[in-house]
């Protein structure tokens, strides 16, 4: 097999397996519909909900997974600072209940933040969620109390994936606008 046919049988999609996109306006009703499904009315009230009322997510950023042409979940990223460091506050991520287990929302996640990390502008991913789910994929916990969200957060969900693994325990301050980190 020679080394062209080896990368465009890696690139082709397995069967009911998911894959990534670019999110495009016509996926606005599924992504709010897979909100609502997902986080129920209570979404708007939740803290990393305030923070992207403050600061726009950015559209570049946001990617929906596939199976089959279907779409089956869908992922945010918002451009933040924390202490005067730029970074991006990942979600909301959330799999239609139809494609859970199938690997869509850990594809998601580490996809956005590769992208999102390779740019050079930011330094960290920073999300709230469950340790069992996303610490195997790099991230880790942060200093608690030390990143003040715009409301109540549950400090040991806080989570950090950085290149730097002391960022996770250096990192402190509020969480403010992208243009106002370094």
């Amino acid at each position: 097999m020679t080394t062209l046919v080896a990368a465009e049988a890696a690139a082709t999609p397995v069967a009911g397996q998911p894959v990534v996109r670019p999110a495009t306006a016509a996926d606005d009703a599924f992504v709010e519909d897979l909100q609502a499904i997902a986080f129920g009315p209570g979404r708007f009230a939740r803290t990393a909900f305030r923070v992207r009322e403050r600061f726009p997510i950015d559209p570049s950023l946001s990617l929906i997974s596939e199976v089959e042409g279907t779409p089956s979940g869908s992922v945010w990223m918002t451009p933040i600072s924390v202490g005067g460091m730029k970074g991006y506050l990942l979600g909301p991520l959330a799999t239609h209940p139809n494609f859970r287990k199938r690997g869509a929302g850990k594809l998601l996640a580490r996809e956005v933040s590769k992208r999102a990390l390779a740019r050079g502008e930011g330094h960290f991913v920073l999300l709230v969620g469950d340790q069992d789910y996303y610490c195997p994929l790099g991230w880790v916990p942060t200093t608690p109390g030390n990143i003040q969200f715009p409301g109540p957060v549950d400090t040991s969900r806080v989570l950090l994936l950085a290149d730097d693994p002391n960022l996770a325990k250096t990192l402190k301050g509020s969480i403010a606008a992208f243009d106002e980190g370094e």
